[in-house]
């Protein structure tokens, strides 16, 4: 990294290639970077010690890779075709994941992420959702974390440089190409701007936009400033949602549904409700298998609602609106009643039978069952024997984002999105399978950019003038204004998460909308309150952004006639289906899966947005005869 000159009093810095973030993602492009003899590099991070990849996971958490272990038959066009099969995926990235697959986990091994093997070595597997060959593996709770860690000990074994502290506020592109970004710093709200030639964008998914969620609360997410900065989004709609304790922030899957807990909601005034007992649809015996059920199902989907698990996801919802906080109570039995498990369903009771999980309180199982999952807990000063667990129905993952192409290169020359922030999945997607693209899709862009980084070249500031100044205005009123930050980004999260999450209706759709534009209209108004939380400010510009495009995303499917789908329930009054016990509200229709499905595209041109919507690309037929490709090979390396 060069300080070349100052513009306005800002130092203007200079780097062929920025990488923007610190997950497992961001890390990988930056050491393959390095790796295949990039030295103009720098990595530029809010918090080294934060995000998704390194805060986060479950009870085992899941890397969906390349069958590599038994003799069930798998092949890199099979996995191609289930990740295609998740509707609204492009073939071609679809390929492009499943080729990577097997490289980009073996690599991970070898930089010392702890899979199992067998005394034979090899790599074993079990079945996620959405998972027909065994692929999944697992190194436990924190398997992310360890991803993070090696890849940045790798990083740092390389001497690549880390800017610390540094959050992108504008990224900054003229004609179609990215030119740089502008960055503060979050403790003393200097500004600054980098210049480069491509941009790495591994800031994760939108998480700033959702009150209710299970991303660390370091995570935010930068799609806004990619709209901003003219990226094309593509499924913004199609999220994952699912239970999740509120703090600290973890999935609820897995082991903690199978030992079988009891829900509990308390009123405003500490009445205890044991609302799924109270649920008119299920009786004792449905309501545990349901509870069993969701360990394994443990996103909300909209086809397990009427005869699944996923009606439990929709009674958290319920007790939630009504002002009522969720718990998970591992100290008692639903029902305040020992279990008879042979009378459980044969599911449920093989499964606890053969663990040997068949004591008399949920948490005795738990600890039986995945002691690990119980330590989570206790570790954070949570003893899920002595107390209750307090969750929501949470924002977990989108599978939308940032458009890309099979190199994970944006519409706008120069970005590309890996990590969550990329859209390389659609409707469903197997579990643990968003590792796998984010190793996969940052090693293809580093592949990409190292073919083309001795051809570019970086440009001045000429024509970018505007974009910054703009910048230098936000930050100079940033303690002028008469609306509380705090107060405004509260208000706009949590509509966010009670009308634009997994329940969408038209009517608050369009309400929570037009509050949030209003936000962003008076965004002018808004304080920071002191010099330390300035970053914050743009930080709720960057939310603002991303909400009014994904709550236009939503409308804009539903006045094409979208139907419930995925994790998304959308409510029209006029639907086929109605899950006995809920009110009327929960009408609805389900997507015709036997036809095309199609992929939403969306333009940010001066505020306005251009929706557009295509079949998906289907997974290309390659010329696989060696010579031919050997030949391309030897001339052009694999960028053709």
């Amino acid at each position: 990294m060069k300080v070349l000159s100052s513009y306005k009093g800002l130092p203007v810095l200079q780097s062929k290639v920025v990488v923007l973030g610190t997950g497992a993602a961001g890390l990988n492009a930056a050491d393959l970077l390095c790796q295949q003899g990039i030295r103009d590099l720098v990595i530029i991070t809010e918090s080294l010690m934060a995000g998704t990849s390194r805060n986060t996971g479950s009870d085992k958490q899941t890397y969906y890779k390349l069958s590599l272990a038994g003799s069930d038959s798998d092949s890199v066009r099979s996995m191609a075709e289930d990740l295609f099969n998740g509707r609204c995926v492009d073939g071609d990235i679809a390929l492009a994941e499943a080729a990577s697959s097997a490289p980009s986990f073996i690599r991970l091994a070898q930089l010392g992420v702890p899979f199992p093997v067998n005394r034979y070595g090899e790599y074993i597997g079990y079945k996620t959702d959405h998972d027909n060959h065994r692929r999944a593996t697992s190194a436990g709770p924190y398997t992310s974390r360890y991803m993070t860690e090696r890849l940045e000990d790798s990083v740092k074994s390389k001497g690549i440089e880390i800017l610390d502290g540094k959050q992108a506020v504008r990224i900054l592109v003229l004609e179609g190409k990215a030119r740089g970004l502008v960055l503060i710093d979050r403790k003393t709200a200097e500004l600054s701007i980098m210049l480069c030639s491509f941009i790495v964008l591994a800031t994760g998914g939108p998480a700033g936009i959702y009150e209710m969620s299970v991303y660390p609360k370091s995570q935010f997410g930068s799609n806004g400033l990619a709209f901003e900065a003219g990226c094309l989004g593509r499924n913004l709609t199609e999220w994952q949602y699912g239970l999740a304790s509120l703090n600290p922030r973890w999935n609820v899957s897995g082991s903690y549904m199978q030992v079988l807990p009891r829900f509990v909601s308390i009123d405003e005034e500490g009445k205890e409700h044991e609302f799924l007992l109270e649920y008119q649809g299920l009786d004792y015996g449905q309501m545990l298998l349901r509870t069993f059920l969701k360990g394994y199902q443990w996103p909300f989907d909209v086809r397990k609602v009427q005869h699944g698990s996923s009606i439990i996801d929709i009674l958290c919802y319920l007790e939630s609106e009504k002002g009522r906080r969720v718990y998970l109570d591992f100290m008692h039995n639903p029902g305040l009643r020992d279990i008879d498990f042979n009378a459980l369903a044969e599911e449920a009771k093989l499964y606890l039978q053969n663990a040997d999980a068949t004591m008399q309180t949920p948490v005795q199982r738990l600890i039986k069952l995945n002691s690990l999952a119980y330590d989570f807990y206790h570790e954070k000063g949570i003893d899920l024997a002595k107390q209750m667990l307090e969750i929501g129905l949470c924002a977990q993952h989108n599978n939308g984002g940032l458009a890309i192409d099979c190199w994970w290169q944006s519409s706008v020359e120069g970005i590309f999105p890996v990590g969550e922030c990329a859209a390389s999945h659609g409707v469903y997607r197997p579990g643990g399978s968003a590792l796998n693209a984010g190793q996969c899709g940052s090693a293809r862009a580093a592949r990409f950019i190292a073919s083309q980084a001795s051809k570019a070249r970086i440009l001045g500031l000429d024509g970018l003038e505007a974009q910054v100044d703009h910048m230098i205005s936000l930050q100079a009123n940033a303690l002028n204004g008469t609306i509380n930050l705090e107060g405004v980004y509260h208000k706009v999260r949590l509509m966010m998460s009670l009308y634009g999450g997994p329940i969408r209706s038209r009517p608050m759709l369009e309400k929570t909308l037009s509050s949030i534009r209003e936000a962003y209209q008076k965004f002018d108004d808004v304080y920071s309150g002191s010099i330390s939380q300035v970053w914050k400010l743009f930080e709720l510009r960057n939310a603002l952004i991303t909400q009014i495009v994904y709550l236009e995303a939503m409308i804009d499917y539903i006045n094409h006639n979208g139907a419930s789908r995925g994790s998304a329930l959308y409510t029209d009054g006029k639907g086929l289906i109605h899950s006995e016990g809920l009110d009327e509200r929960f009408t609805y229709s389900l997507e015709d899966e036997t036809e095309p499905s199609l992929i939403q595209e969306v333009q940010v041109e001066r505020q306005n947005l251009i929706f557009t919507r295509r079949e998906p690309r289907p997974i290309p037929k390659e010329d696989d005869f060696f010579e031919n490709v050997w030949t391309r090979y030897r001339k052009d390396g694999c960028i053709w």
